[in-house]
């Protein structure tokens, strides 16, 4: 295996297609060489959305304001609450569990 020059197929530039890349490539059972340059496949990413970490590239999570239906603190949770069941905060809820 050696070093291989590819065109990014989005900036036109030219990019080394290293060695190890290949290895690494090859390990993780991908078939297609890379099509875009390191820069150009982080700005996609970056557009899609790309923090996977956690969050599934969801983005930030919408949180609501909200009234514990056990001990009555103001809380914040992932969903609107609609008002016709209860709504718990999170010590609330975990000691329900």
């Amino acid at each position: 295996m050696a070093d291989k020059t590819i065109n990014c197929k989005d900036c036109g530039a030219n990019f080394v297609f290293t060695e190890n890349e290949q290895a690494f490539y090859k390990e993780k059972g991908f078939e297609n060489e890379p099509q875009r340059c390191p820069e150009c496949r982080s700005a996609r990413k970056q557009a899609r959305g790309g923090n996977r970490g956690n969050s599934y590239g969801r983005g930030e999570r919408q949180m609501y304001p909200a009234t514990c239906s056990e001990c009555g603190v103001q809380t914040m949770v992932p969903f609107e609450p609609s008002g016709d069941k209860p709504v718990y905060c999170r010590d609330c809820y975990q000691g329900r569990r």
